[in-house]
């Protein structure tokens, strides 16, 4: 499967609506908007994020279709990374392959990531990537209701 990253394309937002609303894929991912569902509010939000000098996000597609994203955002030496992938193609190396590259694209270090502490397939991603643990926290998860454990990770060279 060829894995490429390029721009956020207006084509790309409903793909992407579709995927954050897929319920097994948010209670894995925990850390979601409150309202997942709430269109205006992703629309707002993904009008931020491609406005803003602060992330660098990109479309992941998979043999030409665009099957998820991967970013980079926050504030100089407190960035950290963030992907999602489309639940149907979990487990195909999709994820691994997409952080790789963004990882290529944005050469400053360190970079952070979290990650729900029982969500064993997204540390491992970020694992294969070098990036390592260095505490864990607890956070709210709007997915799940609750408070729940989280690792935070990261990758220093």
């Amino acid at each position: 499967m060829e894995v490429v990253l390029r721009e956020v394309h207006d084509s790309d937002l409903p793909v992407f609506y579709r995927q954050l609303n897929d319920p097994v894929a948010l209670r894995m991912a925990a850390f979601t908007p409150e309202d997942p569902a709430d269109r205006s509010g992703f629309d707002a939000h993904w009008s931020r994020l491609r406005d803003s000098g602060d992330v660098d996000v990109r479309t992941v597609l998979a043999d030409g279709d665009v099957v998820g994203t991967a970013a980079v955002y926050g504030e100089p030496g407190e960035r950290e990374v963030t992907y999602w992938i489309d639940r149907a193609l979990w487990g195909r190396g999709i994820a691994t392959a997409a952080l790789r590259m963004l990882l290529e694209e944005i050469p400053e270090r360190p970079l952070y990531a979290r990650a729900a502490a029982d969500n064993v397939a997204s540390a491992r991603v970020l694992g294969k990537c070098g990036f390592e643990e260095t505490a864990r926290a607890r956070g709210y998860a709007h997915a799940r209701g609750e408070e729940i454990e989280e690792v935070v990770l990261v990758l220093r060279a």
